[in-house]
């Protein structure tokens, strides 16, 4: 699948057009990704968050089924390298809330999926990996942060 993608002082941009091509961009972020990263995603309700994190696991377990951890808050996924947490901090109230989740631990055990991590408030890892997702006129726009170009996605 080709990409559409702008790089511009280490943040990269990649524009997707259809579901189909937000699964293989989850797919390919999982393939960058080791155990203690935690990827923080932001973006507007409906946004495509979830579809990211779908095609990372799928990509790894095919028949896997991946709801959205909406009430359930976590989701986890036993991975060929790593677990991986699938976490949609939305019903979150108070940042300490990530303490009763066991979320803190996962964060250096696991690959840790936030959606809505502004809820975490300062409990979120400085070096977390961030990613914006936008609606666009066509698609979405997928915004990797600078320590992206690190982990080899380009």
């Amino acid at each position: 699948m080709i990409f559409q993608a702008a790089i511009t002082a280490g943040v990269i941009e990649i524009s997707c057009q259809n579901e189909a091509e937000m699964l293989a961009l989850g797919a390919r972020i999982g393939s960058v990704l080791k155990m203690g990263d935690v990827v923080a995603l932001s973006g507007e309700l409906g946004a495509g968050k979830t579809t990211l994190i779908r095609g990372l696991i799928q990509s790894l377990l095919p028949h896997e089924e991946v709801p959205s951890p909406t009430y359930t808050l976590v989701q986890t996924y036993d991975l060929p390298d790593y677990e991986l947490w699938h976490c949609d901090l939305y019903r979150l109230k108070h940042p300490d809330e990530a303490f009763e989740l066991g979320l803190l631990e996962a964060f250096e055990d696991a690959v840790c999926m936030l959606e809505w991590p502004d809820k975490i408030g300062t409990h979120l890892p400085n070096n977390s990996l961030t990613i914006e997702v936008k609606f666009a006129e066509v698609g979405r726009l997928v915004i990797f942060g600078e320590n992206w170009s690190e982990k080899g996605l380009s």
